[in-house]
């Protein structure tokens, strides 16, 4: 952008040097002016395709940078998906209230465990089934 800012002036006072009817400006001058304009165009020019081609480059970083934290999202999700279950059955049978007849059986422990591990079998294999994991 300075670069622009810095030649167009340039192009736009060579131009008018050229084209003006001066006695001070001689023809072989003017010749060097022509020359000199023409280098400020192809300047600009350069300028402007180095300019498009940063910003593609940009486009293209930032739309890896989001790919790569799409996929990062896609994992911390599937694996917070998993935990809520699994949290909500630890934190049910982590009451102690008295009322509840699983804390006295003898395979309440290995049932709720069980419980927890068919869930995440279960919601791994649906994640798997519709191409999320």
């Amino acid at each position: 952008l300075a670069l622009r800012r810095a030649v167009w002036p340039l192009r736009e006072e060579v131009a008018i040097l050229q084209r003006a009817d001066a006695p001070f400006v001689a023809e072989e001058t003017r010749v060097f002016l022509r020359d000199s304009y023409d280098h400020a165009v192809q300047a600009l020019e350069v300028i402007e395709s180095l300019r498009e081609t940063l910003t593609n480059v940009m486009e293209v970083h930032l739309a890896a940078q989001n790919q790569r934290l799409n996929a990062v999202m896609k994992v911390l999700t599937v694996i917070a998906t998993l935990f809520i279950p699994l949290t909500f059955i630890a934190s049910i049978y982590g009451m102690n209230f008295e009322g509840m007849p699983e804390l006295r059986w003898r395979w309440g422990y290995p049932v709720a465990l069980g419980a927890m591990a068919v869930t995440a079998a279960g919601m791994l294999l649906y994640f798997r089934r519709r191409g999320w994991w």
